[in-house]
């Protein structure tokens, strides 16, 4: 099983969640959530060990964000992103789709390493370097997922797959 799907199983994604992962709200308070998770831990200078309860709200937050917004169809750009991605996790992405979404992956998963490095060794350049690359590729990839949605519904209505796209 590929690891994206794989996250998505442990994630339990069913249609439902997907459709209220899409909600712009919800897009847009994960994307919040970054510095409110940086700042948590980078906390750990002033409150010690009490800035795991800053680190448990991010969290927490991050777990009820899916929940607490109602589902909405493919009506917004983040939304029909969101749709894309849902796509992807079910392997219906085209072949010339896959490579530049692998490089936005790793950009991101780069970032994220450099957001470690940042937040370990309290090393502002790192970490912000690390929160542009993936606030930068991801939304991106949410453009690039809701292109990808467009391009593979205009298909479906044409009655066309992409095997036998011209």
């Amino acid at each position: 099983m590929a690891p994206i799907k794989t996250a998505a199983d442990l994630h339990g994604m069913s249609n439902e969640s997907w459709r209220r992962h899409a909600n712009p709200w919800s897009v847009w308070t994960r994307f919040a959530a970054i510095p409110a998770f940086e700042l948590a831990v980078w906390s750990r200078e002033w409150l010690g060990w009490w800035c795991l309860a800053a680190v448990g709200a991010v969290v927490v937050w991050l777990w009820l964000n899916v929940r607490l917004f109602g589902p909405v169809g493919p009506t917004s750009w983040a939304a029909r992103g969101i749709y894309g991605e849902q796509l992807h996790v079910d392997g219906q992405v085209p072949a010339e789709h896959r490579t530049i979404l692998n490089w936005l992956i790793a950009t991101g998963l780069f970032g994220f390493a450099l957001i470690g490095w940042g937040l370990v060794a309290l090393d502002i350049w790192p970490l912000a370097l690390g929160t542009v690359m993936v606030v930068l590729a991801q939304l991106w990839r949410i453009d690039r997922y809701g292109l990808l949605f467009q391009y593979l519904g205009d298909q479906a209505q044409d009655g066309r797959t992409p095997d036998t796209a011209a």
